[in-house]
Parts: C-alpha cells; sequence; structure tokens
C-alpha cells in the first residue's frame, strides 16, 4: 500500500549492518619471517597434492590452510572492539624524558583481547614508541607507558595509534589505524646559569624605592596614622615625644630584566643560521629561568617584533612556551620587494 511505514530492519540486516561498521576500517596484513616460511611450505605442500593426488598430502594441505582460517579469525577477534585512551603530560621540554601513558579499554562482553601492540603515531615523524599489552580481560583497560626524549622544541602534534597483533601463532602481524589527536609543546632546553651576584645591601631579587612600604631598610621616622601596623613602633622617640612615633620603611620592587632576541631572518639563510638561533632562544630561555628563580622580572623582546613578560607570580611556563612556539621571522628589507610584487 502507498504510504505505509517502511517495515523495520530485521534482526539479520541489522547484525550485517554492524558487522560492516565494524569491519570498514582498513586492515594491513603482514607476514612475519615464520609466516613466509609457513606460506611457502603451505604453497609446496599444495603443488604436491595436486601433482600426485596423494590423500595424505590433501589432508596435510587442509590443515595448514586452516591454521591460516583460524589465525585470520583469531586476530580480528583479538583487534575488534579496542579503545586507545593517550595521557601526554604537561609540560615537556629538550633534552629531558618525559612519560606518555597508554589506556587500552577491551568493550567484548566475554573474549579478551592478546599480544595487542599499540604505536603512538606522530605527525611528520616515524612511529618509534610501542607498548605492549600481553591479554586485555573483557570489560577491563590495561595501562602501559612509554618514556621519550624529544631532541627539539615546538609542538608535538600526535594524530593516531596503531594496533597490531600477532595472535595466535606470530604467522601474520594484523594491525589497522585510530585517529586519535593530541599535541603537547616541547619547551627549549634550560641549562644552569650562574647570575652576576645583586649589589652590596640589596637583597636577591629585590630593588629598593623611596617610598612607603614594607621592605626590610628603613627609612626614617614619622608619625604614626590611625589604620598603620603597629609593630612599627618607635616606642623610644614614642615616649621622648609624647605622640606615636613609628619606623618608615621602604618599598620594594623587583627589578626588570629586558633580554633580547634577534629573530630576525636574514634573505637565503643557511643551516647555519638556523642552528644559530636555536642556541639563541635556547640561552635566552636559561637566563630568563635563573632571573625568575632569583625574583627577577623578565621581559624578553624580539627584534622581529613582540615582547613576553614573566614574573614569579605567573611563573617560566608562559615564557617558555612562547619561546617554544617563535618562529623566526623576516627582516623588513627582504619582505618590502615581497610586497612590492
Amino acid at each position: 500500500m502507498k504510504g505505509s511505514p517502511s517495515a523495520p530492519p530485521s534482526a539479520f540486516s541489522r547484525w550485517l549492518t554492524a558487522w560492516r561498521r565494524r569491519m570498514r576500517p582498513p586492515r594491513r596484513l603482514k607476514f612475519t619471517r615464520e609466516g613466509k616460511f609457513f606460506v611457502g611450505i603451505t604453497l609446496g605442500v599444495g603443488f604436491a597434492a595436486i601433482n600426485t593426488a596423494n590423500n595424505l598430502l590433501y589432508l596435510l594441505l587442509g590443515m595448514l590452510l586452516a591454521l591460516i582460517v583460524v589465525s585470520g579469525i583469531m586476530s580480528e577477534l583479538s583487534l575488534r572492539d579496542l579503545t586507545v585512551v593517550r595521557r601526554l603530560p604537561l609540560r615537556a621540554q629538550v633534552g629531558r624524558a618525559h612519560l606518555v601513558e597508554i589506556e587500552v579499554f577491551n568493550h567484548k562482553l566475554r573474549v579478551p583481547s592478546y599480544a595487542i601492540e599499540v604505536e603512538d603515531l606522530r605527525a611528520g615523524q616515524p612511529a618509534d614508541k610501542r607498548c605492549f599489552f600481553l591479554k586485555i580481560s573483557p570489560k577491563s583497560a590495561q595501562v602501559a607507558a612509554y618514556r621519550r626524549t624529544p631532541m627539539r622544541r615546538g609542538r608535538d602534534t600526535h594524530v593516531g595509534f596503531r594496533i597490531a597483533t600477532r595472535f595466535p601463532f606470530g604467522l601474520f602481524e594484523k594491525s589497522r589505524e585510530v585517529p586519535a589527536g593530541g599535541e603537547l609543546v616541547i619547551y627549549p632546553a634550560v641549562d644552569p646559569v650562574r647570575l652576576p651576584p645583586p649589589p652590596p645591601g640589596r637583597s636577591p631579587g629585590v630593588d629598593l624605592v623611596v617610598g612607603r612600604g614594607h621592605g626590610e631598610e628603613f627609612l626614617g621616622l614619622k608619625l604614626m596614622r590611625p589604620g598603620e601596623d603597629p609593630r612599627d613602633v618607635h616606642w623610644r622617640k614614642t615616649a621622648a615625644l609624647g605622640q606615636m612615633v613609628m619606623r618608615e620603611r621602604a618599598r620594594e620592587t623587583r627589578p626588570d630584566i629586558t633580554l633580547t632576541l634577534d629573530t630576525a631572518r636574514p634573505h637565503g639563510a643557511a643551516e647555519e643560521w638556523h642552528a644559530a638561533f636555536e642556541r639563541r632562544i635556547r640561552d635566552v630561555a636559561s637566563r630568563a629561568v635563573a632571573h625568575l628563580k632569583r625574583g627577577d622580572r623578565i621581559t624578553v623582546v624580539m627584534s622581529a617584533g613582540g615582547v613576553v613578560r614573566a614574573d614569579r607570580t605567573v611563573g617560566a611556563d608562559p615564557l617558555l612556551r612562547c619561546l617554544a612556539l617563535l618562529e623566526p621571522g623576516a627582516r623588513p628589507d627582504s619582505v618590502a620587494p615581497q610586497a612590492a610584487q
């Protein structure tokens, strides 16, 4: 009849749709060394069985082919219904090792996953870090971690995972890739720097400015006003004058240290200039962290434009992040011809 509602899908069609959805991600199959030998023996037995018509060889050929089929089915069961989560550290630095946690959750109700190998994929870099999970029970998770030491600053972009298994016989390695984004900013390396000592009579990281404040140095005496701290009352002068007299303290401020970073890239710069640029960033980061530990305020001025400031209140993270993402800029004289075009 026209206009009648369509019939609901049957159980078989729903199962078929779910099966197609699960099988949609591409699987990659790679022969191991043992697998190559096994396939070669299988082909040899099959060729001999066809030429001799020997029933025993046909039986042996069937057993060998059955092992291949069983290997494919069991490896597929191990790879199905797995969820991988990556946990990145809050910060990372060039030359310092950090840990990346990998958690694999098995969503299957009854079937465990065996011999699972997870490879963390990063954009533009070879995948060299893997985590191995011997057994992941049904409806449970396993956590592993790998150690990595970055060798250059900037953004470390993670794009996904490669999940592989050689279960059960180690003849083939079946794998699939799962997209999973993630980003970690690699800070520049920081070397220990010995700063020059502060001037005599001055506390490290502190400048004294004439005026009312709460510093450690005294400027003189004054009459006490309502609301001022009675702990600074000078009792001997108070008794002599008959009025409340208190000590006047100097106001303390931290010195503002300015560091200059040459970021202007000359036209046709070679690899030597880029290496020197990375050394300048490392030197500025090391000196800035040393000043921040002493309590100074830091201002980094880039020659191509841009200023970043930091003090002990905000910490070194904003400054190091800015230096980590800094790219060399072009000089004005090299940009002008391009603008004229």
